[in-house]
């Protein structure tokens, strides 16, 4: 099963064409990079990208297909995520709360 932080790292490689750059972009060790691509290949059952030693890697036609979805399904989340903190944020007020940032400024 694909995880999100897969998905991310996935992402992050495709964009960058490296799983060094990527890995700097992501603030981790390239190895945990390495690791999260293998596992999400694993998972599929097929490569997503032509590795090639020190040239930048290309996406396999799979790369390709799923580089879309993962963009659609992390955009889906960060819309999710952002819905529900809009929400919450409404919920407090509508009980008379403020938020912590804004009474510390007090």
């Amino acid at each position: 099963m694909m995880e999100l932080h897969q998905l991310r790292a996935f992402r992050e490689v495709a964009r960058t064409r490296s799983f060094t750059k990527a890995a700097g972009n992501m603030y981790c060790a390239q190895s945990t990079v390495t690791g999260l691509i293998r596992g999400l290949e694993r998972s599929l059952g097929t490569e997503l990208f032509h590795r090639r030693g020190r040239l930048p890697v290309e996406l396999t036609s799979a790369g390709t297909a799923l580089l879309a979805r993962a963009d659609q399904i992390l955009q889906a989340v960060a819309d999710a995520d952002r819905a529900v903190r809009t929400l919450s944020r409404g919920d407090l007020a509508s009980r008379g709360c403020q938020p912590v940032l804004a009474l510390s400024g007090r």
